[in-house]
């Protein structure tokens, strides 16, 4: 059993860019959360991280497992896992479970984090109208200041010109 720590974590990320071995880093991470006893962040963050590491490593049938035991494990994190799970159902082909995943994340709550994510997955999947509205709802919920209201501005912004729109108020408010 380990502590996990942000350092051993941001050294085993480094590592993976060297290398550029995803596969490798998704493993060491699969370990590390094997063998989580307590740490710095928890868990279900280090199973999302290895869910991101299988899926740039081409292995999204991993990730979806790894993003479904992060949801089990119930810990703290900093985006529903669900909506990692939605995105790698999409890139599986299975666009309505995603879509059935992505209402129940919406009836549950989300935070400005989540709704970033969710609003990338679906203008990725060409379901703009549905990412503009949570793109936007994203902002609403979201005080000024705060790095994530900037991207969510521009992730808004740059669907908005994807769907032909006009500028509007919030779009005014991007630096």
């Amino acid at each position: 059993m380990a502590h996990v720590t942000w350092e051993q974590v941001d050294r085993l990320l480094d590592q993976a860019l060297l290398l550029d071995d995803h596969g490798a880093l998704a493993s060491r991470l699969d370990a590390l959360a094997q063998g989580y006893e307590s740490g710095e962040m928890s868990r279900a963050a280090i199973l999302v991280l290895a869910a991101e590491e299988w899926r740039q490593a081409g292995r999204p049938e991993i990730a979806l497992d790894r993003f479904r035991g992060a949801i089990e494990d119930g810990g703290e994190v900093s985006v529903d896992p669900r909506a990692g799970v939605a995105d790698t159902l999409f890139e599986l082909g299975h666009a309505e479970e995603a879509r059935t995943v992505i209402a129940e994340v919406r009836a549950d709550g989300w935070n400005p984090a989540t709704a970033l994510t969710v609003a990338e997955t679906l203008a990725a999947y060409d379901d703009l109208d549905a990412a503009l509205e949570w793109a936007t709802e994203g902002v609403l919920a979201c005080p000024s200041g705060v790095t994530i209201r900037e991207a969510l501005l521009r992730t808004r912004y740059r669907i908005r010109v994807d769907l032909g729109l006009p500028e509007d108020d919030l779009d005014a408010l991007l630096c």
